[in-house]
């Protein structure tokens, strides 16, 4: 009668700033090697922001 129909566990944003959190980490890293410290500290930043919306999003996706 009734059908069972899998659980989809709820993604916001899926793992994408945990992604671009890398990205802009390794990018921060190759700046600051080659010298560029301004690309360095604004990578950084946004690898940064990045990292604490995915912290916060995964909060709440396991309190859900």
């Amino acid at each position: 009668m009734f059908e069972h129909v899998p659980s989809v566990p709820l993604q916001i944003g899926g793992s994408d700033f945990l992604y671009w959190a890398v990205i802009f980490f390794v990018l921060a890293i190759i700046a600051a090697a080659v010298g560029a410290r301004g690309v360095a500290g604004i990578s950084m930043e946004i690898a940064r922001i990045f990292v604490l919306i995915f912290i916060i999003l995964a909060i709440v996706a396991l309190l859900l």
